[in-house]
């Protein structure tokens, strides 16, 4: 089906069926005739990652925009924020076998699927895509690197999903335990969730010989973007029109310039329209030499929108960090540092206190953790004053 007639059916039925699409619509003076393709979607204004969460606490518990009945999704999902994202009753919702596909996955290959299964919905995009394709999923979740590296030998594992700091980490396991190039079973790869820096490719490439490829996408709308085999840029996935928009005004740029990924969602289930990811990326302008994915490519992850920061596959949100400094009333400022120690990110928190024990920053350290999900590596204390005009998050990652 032609992507403006798509466009419009889909548009058709967000605005009989999701209020918050048609109010944003009306509010910007836009009738659903107004809107006849790709070329009039700009005149939609944006709908920005960080107003989710506010949409949905109005609005629960998604915000005016699903556009089926709660009872006819098959999961639900909480990310970080918290924001809750529907799965649809379909096989493989979350499009993911293409880029498995694109990869080099199919019938035959035993995963271990090392993404989460609980909460968030990493672990079951790939878990589908892999089954769609015919793969066998072995569904070991995160942690555990010792475990996860027996049941990878014992079973002759071919493929892996995950984060590419995690692969790196059972590598290094496996290495410990007398593995090495040519005898650890592992082949292929497909990582995501963060950035897979030329040096760890380098290294899972030619040094593993695992054939390793990239894919992007977001808990939101599911897969966008996956690496072919000449690994040059992203081809766009299925059911969704990507824009590269300017951050303030909303506007589409040329190939080549860099800007905000604004997506919408060609689906019956979450049609989410003009949805800007918060990630910052641009159109290459050539074409692609593998000439099966005729669509165009984003160049990867060139940064972030906003004062979201993504750690070890999930997100923390300025907001959160200043809610989490309001919970504790000795607390006078409060920041969250990220950096990385060889593959590894790591967090600290950094506080301006008053009165505080060593207990008291123990149970902040325990909630911190609790409210982001992830591990809070390291409490400092600074001096009165050492945090005046810090941001709530500074990440000091570097990606080369």
């Amino acid at each position: 089906m032609d992507v403006d007639v798509r466009i419009r059916k889909t548009l058709a039925l967000a605005w009989e069926r999701c209020p918050a699409l048609r109010r944003r619509m009306e509010e910007a003076g836009l009738a659903l005739e107004d809107i006849r393709g790709e070329e009039e979607l700009a005149r939609i204004p944006v709908l920005k990652k960080d107003q989710l969460g506010v949409l949905q606490t109005q609005a629960p518990p998604f915000g005016g925009l699903l556009a089926v009945d709660v009872k006819e999704l098959a999961r639900i999902f909480v990310s970080p924020g918290p924001i809750f994202d529907p799965q649809g009753a379909v096989p493989d919702y979350w499009r993911r076998a293409q880029a498995l596909e694109a990869a080099g996955f199919g019938p035959g290959d035993l995963v271990v699927n090392t993404f989460s299964y609980h909460l968030t919905p990493a672990g079951f995009m790939y878990d589908e895509g892999l089954r769609a394709l015919g793969a066998v999923v072995v569904p070991t979740g995160v942690g555990n690197r010792e475990l996860q590296v027996e049941i990878i030998t014992k079973l002759g594992i071919t493929g892996f999903v995950g984060t590419p700091s995690f692969l790196a980490a059972l590598l290094e396991v496996a290495r410990e335990k007398g593995w090495g190039p040519g005898s650890f079973p592992i082949r292929k790869a497909l990582v995501s969730a963060e950035p897979l820096p030329s040096s760890l490719r380098d290294m899972f490439q030619d040094e593993w010989e695992i054939d390793t490829y990239q894919c992007y996408g977001t808990a939101d709308v599911g897969t966008i973007g996956f690496e072919c085999s000449q690994k040059e840029g992203l081809h766009l996935a299925q059911d969704m029109v990507v824009q590269i928009c300017d951050p303030v005004t909303g506007e589409p740029l040329p190939p080549g310039q860099v800007g905000e990924v604004v997506v919408t969602l060609l689906s019956p289930v979450y049609p989410l329209i003009r949805f800007g990811t918060g990630d910052l990326s641009k159109f290459l302008e050539d074409s692609c030499p593998c000439g099966r994915w005729a669509s165009p490519r984003l160049a990867g992850f060139m940064g972030r929108v906003g004062d979201a920061v993504k750690v070890r596959g999930l997100f923390i949100h300025g907001h959160q960090v200043k809610a989490l400094a309001g919970e504790f009333p000795w607390v006078k400022a409060l920041q969250v540092v990220v950096d990385r120690v060889g593959v590894r990110d790591t967090l600290t928190l950094l506080v301006e206190e008053e009165g505080a024990s060593p207990e008291d920053l123990e149970a902040l350290q325990k909630r911190a953790s609790e409210l982001f999900r992830l591990k809070v590596d390291y409490i400092e204390t600074v001096a009165s004053g050492g945090l005046e005009g810090a941001k709530p998050l500074e990440d000091l990652r570097k990606w080369d």
